[in-house]
């Protein structure tokens, strides 16, 4: 077996001796056990192949994560459907396309170039997936400014212009490409900033491409063939919960066996109360909204765990049951609806008026808005979650933060920091024009459009200054725990407080401020999974960006 497909498959080391081998090696040892420590630089990335397969996955994962965003239990299409789906869509490309090469023209720098280079390889895939996650929009599912939009069509039954609402989305899914981009030596480069998330893609890609030779005699199933029956076995079932039987999603034998009583359709349901004895046989709805457990290392998912132990089950009952704080037992002990002093639905359209501001009036005759203890307590933990996110990573992380900061081009890098060093990085330039011009967008948009989003100038700049602020600590936490807090209650809050009485500015620089940091977040976990798939870097960049260009590495 040559050498390059050694280093392929992580068992060669690149440019290094047998001296070196100590230094070949992870500190964190789930990284050394699935992340290759090899790689081979000739393999082609930017093909046709990957562009055809990638642009269509992107399409296709934008429309259905919007399609099933409306779900009670959101149903997730992740970048590993598209890493399973486009598998064999590779392979068939690769058989069927014609070899011939091709010379380009001068200006796009000459060489051959051919619609089928080679056998479909793992870094195509990598780059197919990263691809798909712009229709992903980028881990979150869904692009969350369309809910600005329903928010203005359904709810409040206004209009809102095509261009406005285009550009809402558009700059909010771009504008944290320029603060992830000064983050990458923080949390990428970094060996102790391991990205659980991205070892589960990493082993994925492996599976579906490394051969496995098992010993003589032995049955040991390998990983692609224990893949294939667990994805037919969760397939096949996933129809029973989702389409024959329903109710299996939440199993409340509480209410059950208490059919008649309030208290325990209180305690005991799974979707209206507090869950007590209730259990799921739904995926789906475990992992729609925190993604799956499997994945979090063991002292997140326990730490997760106790909070919602002592939040659901010890402070929820106390301030129901004991102290019916703040009229508790007259609203639902579990909604997100917003009700009337007497317990009865909130028209939130008759406190509106025709300029789409709060009518005061109108409001101190309906009465105050009143919300369910459940909404009411996660509301306020909120805020305890967004200041122990600054405490966490100051005790925690400062001291490397500062040391990172003083000492980031002589520092030792590790092995994978290494082997990406034979690649061009991308030019500083490239991450600040593209933040100058999603500002620039916004900016024009909150001032020449201001009369549909409301979001003055300066509330545009305050809302990317939080969002900068916050996005080095929750990216840090995200890349240790898998966990990712967000900033959806605390910009809401600081906005109400700035211009109360602008619902829809409130809810775009919601947006604005909660998005920037989640999208600068996701591009900043892809590039940890190209770091460790040794993706050239300018590559990963231009299929962020949906760019076309041939991206060069250094020989």
């Amino acid at each position: 077996m040559g050498e390059a497909a050694a280093d392929e498959r992580g068992l060669g080391v690149s440019g290094a001796g047998a001296g070196d081998d100590e230094e070949e090696t992870s500190p964190i040892e789930e990284v050394r056990l699935t992340v290759p420590a090899g790689d081979d630089p000739t393999l082609p990335v930017w093909t046709f192949r990957m562009w055809s397969i990638g642009l269509f996955s992107c399409v296709l994962m934008g429309f259905l994560n919007q399609f099933f965003s409306y779900r009670t239990e959101p149903l997730i299409v992740t970048q590993i459907t598209v890493q399973v789906a486009s598998l064999p869509m590779g392979h068939f490309l690769a058989r069927v396309l014609p070899r011939r090469a091709f010379r380009a023209p001068a200006f796009l720098g000459g060489g051959e170039w051919s619609l089928n280079p080679g056998p479909f390889n793992m870094k195509e895939h990598v780059l197919i997936s990263i691809f798909a996650n712009a229709g992903y929009a980028f881990g979150n599912g869904n692009a969350y400014a369309v809910m600005i939009v329903d928010i203005i069509r359904a709810f409040y039954k206004r209009s809102i212009s095509f261009i406005a609402a285009w550009l809402l989305i558009i700059t909010t899914q771009v504008l944290g490409y320029g603060w992830a981009g000064l983050m990458r030596k923080y949390v990428v480069e970094p060996a102790h900033m391991w990205w659980p998330s991205t070892l589960v893609q990493v082993s994925l890609f492996r599976a579906l491409h490394e051969k496995e030779e098992s010993p003589n005699g032995s049955r040991q199933i390998s990983r692609s063939k224990f893949f294939l029956v667990a994805l037919i076995c969760s397939f096949a079932w996933y129809a029973v919960p989702g389409y024959l039987f329903p109710a299996l999603t939440s199993i409340s034998w509480v209410c059950w066996v208490f059919s008649k009583s309030v208290t325990a359709q209180q305690l005991g349901s799974g979707m209206k109360g507090l869950g007590l004895g209730a259990f799921t046989l739904d995926w789906s709805a475990i992992s729609s909204f925190l993604f799956s457990p499997l994945i979090s290392p063991f002292f997140a998912t326990a730490n997760i765990f106790i909070g919602f132990v002592l939040f659901l089950y010890v402070l929820i009952p106390i301030a129901y049951w004991g102290l019916d704080l703040y009229n508790a037992k007259t609203f639902p002990i579990f909604s997100s609806h917003l009700f009337m002093s007497n317990g009865t639905a909130y028209d939130i359209t008759t406190i509106v008026n025709d300029k789409f501001q709060l009518d005061v009036d109108a409001y101190n005759q309906h009465g105050r808005i009143n919300l369910s203890v459940f909404f009411a307590l996660a509301y306020g933990l909120s805020f305890a979650t967004i200041a122990s996110t600054i405490t966490h990573v100051g005790l925690f992380y400062g001291k490397e933060i500062y040391h990172r900061f003083r000492a980031s081009q002589t520092e030792k890098p590790d092995v994978h920091t290494r082997l990406m060093k034979k690649y061009d990085d991308i030019p500083g330039w490239w991450f600040y024009s593209l933040m100058v011009l999603s500002i620039t967008v916004a900016l024009i948009l909150c001032t020449v459009l201001k009369h549909q989003v409301q979001l003055p100038w300066w509330g545009l700049l305050f809302a990317c200054g939080m969002a900068f602020i916050f996005t080095l600590p929750i990216s840090i936490i995200t890349a240790t725990t898998n966990q990712t807090p967000g900033l959806n209650v605390i910009t809401e809050y600081a906005i109400g407080l700035i211009m109360p009485g602008y619902p829809i500015a409130n809810v775009c620089f919601k947006v604005y401020g909660y998005m920037s940091m989640s999208q600068a977040i996701a591009f900043l976990s892809d590039f940890k999974l190209g770091h460790y798939m040794k993706i050239p870097p300018k590559s990963m960049f231009l299929v962020q960006a949906n760019i076309t260009s041939e991206p060069t590495h250094k020989d």
